[in-house]
């Protein structure tokens, strides 16, 4: 029988005792994360939820995510998540967009959905912390079997070029993830994870969530996101892996007291996404915590998975690995011919978690997934040993004069400056060369930048046409929900009237 909650159903049974979720000092084991389950389908089959019903579910990472969100599939739900902090004319857009049939929301942000939900005539359930179940509280006694093509959720793309739209993920494509995921990582059945995503995105939902409960791991649960507290997870509760984005890494390494050499011994893995990791950060945290940050690529239309760095191989820092198991990735020209190895082109993937298409964007569809494979609109490379490098994306190319400028290539030099936090590089219009290029840091608390201090350390490690000409310090950068730096909420009218 295919369905996503599946895996846990088998897990109650198999090793019933065991903890699966763990948020804090709350615990669940996989009988009891099964039994709310299954309560809490009930409940949903009680108010009308049919199989292949629209649902929306807005809530934190928290475990109620997780009993819900399995809950839905567990009577055969397309299950449809959304930003905890959505404004109600977003919610709606994806309520309308979708044909959602019912709105379901952690108590703390249900406001804007109660207001769609009053709007629109739709039912809204408002989610409680969960309790231990009465005997006598109807549950499901399995759950609906599913063809593998249908589909299991609907992720709206951030929308950076347009109105978002909703990459669907059938059934199949939501549970390769853990299989392909399984021998890279190669996951023991005890594996104990952590991480501070936000579970309403494919990297957090689908790769971690889904791959640890899948395979019989324990989930640690942090929201929101703390270095210290994060750290404190790490070595109370002797984490094997963790996950997360950049931002989150580069935050823990300005955690400076309060732990020892030996307090992360457990942990085996990190792993990182979401957003290109800058080398010196990968160097750091291994020094700090004798563990390797390995890099994966992949996508809301992939599931967040294509690709993953090998175990085994050399450390080849700026890279995302080799395909995973199943998959295909080729680097086409504009023409879509596959470039020689080493040359710059458009990523393009195949393998069992490409999504079936766009939520009633035929048109789009049409333009983005052709034969098969995956345009994703990402500019790389892969060289002869088939590691992936990702340079940055189309949309982000910076054309100073007639050079390609990419920006990430400018961030990795400027990660390496010892007063500098945070980075991101962008091009401005500019009446001479067409664009020119921004910088706009974020310095290391207590320390101000020379501008021309750094324009000149910046010039000695690359080439003068690469180098930013506009320098802006702020005391942040903006960040989405998952920790990732929103280039296009930077503001850009200082950038303009900064001195060069």
């Amino acid at each position: 029988m295919a369905n996503p909650v599946a895996a846990l159903w088998r897990g109650a049974e198999h090793h019933p005792d065991r903890i699966a979720v763990r948020s804090g000092a709350r615990t669940l084991t996989y009988a009891e994360l099964v039994d709310h389950i299954a309560c809490a389908a009930a409940d949903f089959r009680s108010r009308g939820v049919t199989p292949g019903d629209r649902v929306l579910l807005i809530a934190p990472t928290i475990p109620e995510f997780a009993i819900t969100y399995y809950a839905l599939h567990t009577v055969g739900a397309t299950v449809i998540t959304v930003n905890v902090m959505s404004t109600a004319p977003e919610i709606e857009y994806v309520t309308t967009d979708s044909g959602t049939s019912m709105i379901v929301a952690w108590q703390d942000c249900a406001d804007a959905a109660r207001r769609v939900a009053d709007s629109a005539g739709l039912p809204l359930v408002v989610v409680e912390p969960c309790e231990n179940t009465d005997t006598d509280t109807d549950r499901v006694s399995t759950y609906v079997d599913r063809d593998d093509n249908s589909t299991a959720v609907i992720l709206y793309t951030s929308g950076t070029t347009g109105r978002p739209k909703g990459a669907q993920l059938s059934v199949a494509n939501v549970d390769a993830a853990p299989q392909a995921f399984r021998p890279a990582l190669r996951l023991g059945e005890q594996e104990r994870w952590a991480t501070a995503l936000p579970l309403f995105h494919c990297f957090g939902q689908v790769v971690v969530m889904h791959g640890a409960l899948t395979w019989g791991g324990t989930l640690s649960l942090l929201s929101p996101f703390s270095p210290r507290e994060f750290m404190d997870r790490l070595r109370d509760e002797q984490i094997t892996i963790a996950c997360g984005v950049p931002t989150m890494w580069n935050a823990m390494l300005h955690v400076t007291t309060g732990y020892r050499p030996d307090d992360f011994t457990h942990l085996r893995l990190a792993c990182s996404g979401g957003a290109s990791l800058p080398g010196e950060v990968i160097r750091a945290f291994e020094e700090r915590f004798g563990c390797s940050i390995l890099e994966g690529y992949g996508l809301t239309e992939t599931a967040g998975t294509a690709t993953f760095r090998n175990l085994d191989g050399p450390a080849k820092v700026g890279t995302v690995g080799t395909p995973l198991p199943g998959f295909r990735i080729e680097v086409r020209d504009p023409e879509g011919r596959v470039v020689p190895d080493g040359q710059v082109g458009e990523i393009v993937i195949s393998g069992p978690t490409v999504m079936t298409g766009y939520w009633n964007r035929p048109e789009a569809t049409a333009a983005d997934l052709v034969d098969g494979w995956l345009k994703t609109g990402d500019l790389g490379s892969m060289d002869a040993d088939g590691d992936v490098r990702i340079v940055d994306r189309a949309k982000d190319l910076i054309i100073r004069g007639g050079y390609n400028v990419y920006p990430r290539e400018v961030e990795e030099v400027l990660y390496e400056h010892p007063d500098i936090v945070e980075v991101a590089v962008i091009g401005v219009p500019d009446d001479h060369y067409g664009e020119e290029i921004a910088a706009v840091i974020a310095p290391r608390p207590g320390t101000e930048i020379d501008i021309e201090a750094l324009r000149s350390w910046a010039k000695e490690r690359l080439s003068a046409y690469k180098v930013p000409r506009i320098i802006h310090c702020v005391d942040a950068l903006p960040k989405g929900a998952t920790g990732k730096i929103l280039k296009r909420a930077i503001d850009r009218d200082p950038l303009s009237a900064t001195v060069r």
